[in-house]
């Protein structure tokens, strides 16, 4: 196999962990769990209230900075494929 194809081979499954990831926090925690999670407080709020509205966007941010680094090592790992 390529230097390329297993590049990407890589870089899909990294982006299919973390895609997973960013739906079990937005849909799953935000959504279908939402009355579970509001029996406890963050502060003054529910727990399901706050995934709901920052949890999803703090989440968001960590996945995103996830991807930058494991595509720099990951780059790094093969010499820059392009």
């Amino acid at each position: 196999m390529k230097n390329k194809d297993l590049y990407w081979k890589y870089n899909l499954r990294y982006i299919l962990i973390l895609l997973f990831f960013w739906a079990f926090v937005s849909f799953g925690l935000s959504i279908l769990m939402v009355d579970w999670l509001n029996q406890f407080r963050l502060g003054d709020f529910k727990l399901g209230f706050w995934f709901a509205q920052q949890g999803s966007i703090f989440s968001f941010v960590i996945i995103i900075i996830t991807y930058i680094f494991l595509m720099k090592r990951l780059d790094k790992k093969f010499g820059g494929v392009q």
